[in-house]
C-alpha cells in the first residue's frame, strides 16, 4: 500500500532514536502507550513485541518488522518478475528455503514498514522504534539517495524509448533485458518516492533518547548535525535514567551532578523530558508512563517543512547567502562542493546532495563561513547569467 495524499491526510509520525543502550525501545513503547491513553489512535512500529505476547493495550496497535520475511518475499518476487531473463542467461531461481537475510535487509524492511504504517487507516500517530542514531540517519537518508542514483544511472529521457523495446524483442526473438531493467527501476522509484514522502513530511518528527553523560553528548552532537543536514526536526529529547541527588552518597551525588551538567547543556537547544531511574530495568513499558508525561504534544502542521533561507545581500555586499543551520558544528568537519545545479554538503560522517534554488543556479560560490551554528554560503551572481539592472 502506498500513501496517497489525495485520499487522506498523513498521520503524525514520531521517530524514536538515540545513542545505543539509551533505552529507546522501552521509551518508544511507553510513548505509544501514553499517547493511546491520551485518546490518540496509535500504531507502534517495532521489531520486537514489548508486551511479550500479552494483549496490546486499548487504542494501541502493533506492527512488527520482520526483516528476514521481508527479504525472502522481495527476492522471490524479483525472481518471478525476472524469470524470463534468468532463463535466457541460464540461471536457476533460488528456493525459499535457500534464502538467508543479507546485510542491509533490516534497513529496507524498516522503510517498507514505515511506508505501510503511514497508509494505515484510522491512525493519528505512528511511533517508530528506530535503530541507534547513526544507523537511523543512514536509513532515513536512503530513499532520497537511491532515487538520485536511479535518476543518474537510468535517466528518464532514456526511458522514453522503452516503447520500441517490445518491437525489437519480437524482431530479435528474445526478451530485451533493458526493458525489464527500466520497468524495475520505475517500480523502485515509485516505492522510494512513497517512503521519502513520509520521511520529509511536515508531520514527521524525531524524539531523541539519551542518558546524560559525556559519551551520549558526543553522540547526540554528531547525530544532531546529521538530522539538521537532512532537515529532520527534533521534537524533544528524553533524558533517561536520571539518578536522585543524594549528598550522603558521594558516588551518587557525583553522578547526579554530571547528569545535571549535561541536562542544562541539552536544554539550551531542545525541549527535555526527564525520566527518573527506576533502580532496575523496567519490566513493562507502562512503568515509565506513570513517572513523566511521554505522550508527545500535538505539533502544528505547517504547509511544508522549513527550508534553508536565502538572504538577499545584493544591495549591500553584492551576494546572496544561503543559510544552513548546523548546531554545534565544527569548521574542521565541514566540506562542500558545487557541481552544476547541485551542492554536495558533508558534515562529520554525513553527506547530502541538494539542488540549488533557482536564483543560486545563476551564481558562483564565492565563500562560506560557520558562525553561531549556521553555515552561511555566499553566492556571487554570474554576469553572463544574471539579468542586468536597467
Amino acid at each position: 500500500m502506498i500513501y496517497d495524499p489525495e485520499r487522506r491526510p498523513m498521520p503524525h509520525t514520531l521517530l524514536i532514536t538515540g545513542p545505543g543502550g539509551s533505552g529507546r525501545t522501552t521509551v518508544a513503547a511507553a510513548t505509544a502507550l501514553a499517547a493511546a491513553r491520551a485518546g490518540q489512535r496509535v500504531l507502534l512500529l517495532c521489531a520486537d513485541d514489548p508486551w511479550a505476547g500479552a494483549p496490546t493495550p486499548d487504542g494501541l496497535r502493533l506492527a512488527r518488522i520482520d526483516s528476514g520475511q521481508e527479504f525472502r518475499t522481495e527476492l522471490a518476487a524479483l525472481q518471478e518478475r525476472g524469470a524470463t531473463l534468468l532463463s535466457l542467461l541460464g540461471g536457476s531461481p533460488l528456493g525459499a528455503e535457500e534464502l538467508t537475510e543479507l546485510p542491509g535487509a533490516e534497513q529496507f524492511a524498516l522503510l517498507r514498514g514505515l511506508r505501510r504504517a503511514a497508509a494505515t487507516p484510522a491512525t493519528d500517530l505512528v511511533v517508530v522504534d528506530m535503530p541507534p542514531l547513526h544507523q537511523a540517519l543512514t536509513t532515513l537518508a536512503l530513499p532520497a539517495q537511491l532515487r538520485r542514483y536511479l535518476a543518474r544511472l537510468l535517466p528518464a529521457e532514456r526511458q522514453a524509448a522503452r516503447a520500441l523495446r517490445p518491437v525489437l524483442a519480437q524482431l530479435a526473438g528474445v526478451p530485451m533485458p533493458a526493458q525489464w531493467l527500466y520497468e524495475t527501476a520505475a517500480r523502485w522509484d515509485e516505492e522510494l518516492a512513497a517512503v521519502q514522502a513520509v520521511v520529509e513530511a511536515p508531520t514527521t518528527r524525531v524524539r531523541l533518547v539519551a542518558e546524560p553523560g559525556p559519551a551520549a553528548d558526543a553522540a547526540l552532537r554528531t547525530g544532531r548535525l546529521g538530522l539538521a543536514l537532512h532537515q529532520l526536526p527534533v521534537h524533544d529529547l528524553v533524558a533517561n535514567r536520571l539518578v536522585p541527588q543524594d549528598p550522603a552518597d558521594p558516588w551518587l551525588a557525583g553522578l547526579a551532578a554530571q547528569q545535571a551538567e549535561y541536562l542544562a547543556r541539552w536544554r539550551q537547544h531542545t525541549p527535555v523530558v526527564p525520566l527518573a531511574h527506576l533502580g532496575r530495568d523496567p519490566g513493562h513499558p507502562g512503568e515509565l508512563t506513570g513517572t513523566e508525561p511521554l505522550a508527545p504534544a500535538p505539533a502544528p502542521t505547517p504547509a511544508s517543512r522549513p527550508g534553508w533561507p536565502v538572504e538577499d545581500r545584493l544591495a549591500d555586499d553584492g551576494v546572496l547567502v544561503w543559510a544552513v543551520p548546523l548546531p554545534r558544528a565544527h569548521k574542521s568537519e565541514l566540506d562542500l562542493v558545487r557541481r552544476g545545479d547541485e551542492l554536495h554538503l558533508a558534515v562529520g560522517p554525513y553527506r547530502r546532495t541538494v539542488s540549488l534554488p533557482s536564483a543560486l543556479r545563476r551564481c558562483t560560490v564565492s565563500g562560506a563561513a560557520l558562525t553561531d551554528g549556521v553555515l552561511r554560503i555566499r553566492f556571487t551572481p554570474d554576469p553572463r547569467l544574471w539579468p542586468r539592472a536597467r
